[in-house]
């Protein structure tokens, strides 16, 4: 059973490719976080970190699919390694 956490729905489709060829099918799926992301976009765009809003946005979003992950698989080998690096990465984060 999945604690209990905020559900949303991620839509990606693509508007272009470098590769005309190239085709590939829309994803969508309903994912759970325990942060409200919306939030932490807001955060991240307000710190001015990045040079435009919505790469500010994709750093965001990336960050949190990728932290919950790896929450939810915290004793997986794949991220032994990454674990104390990536909290000394998300302090820094905080603390600017």
């Amino acid at each position: 059973m999945e604690k209990k956490a905020n559900r949303y729905r991620l839509q990606l489709e693509t508007v272009s490719t470098l590769k005309e060829d190239v085709k590939h099918q829309n994803i969508e799926f309903e994912f759970g976080n325990h942060d409200e992301i919306f939030g932490i976009i807001d955060a991240v765009k307000s710190k001015n970190l990045f040079e435009t809003e919505a790469e500010a946005t994709e750093f965001a979003l990336g960050l949190k699919l990728f932290s919950e992950v790896m929450l939810k698989n915290k004793n997986h080998p794949l991220f032994e390694e990454l674990k104390p690096e990536f909290a000394k990465f998300m302090k820094k984060l905080k603390a600017s």
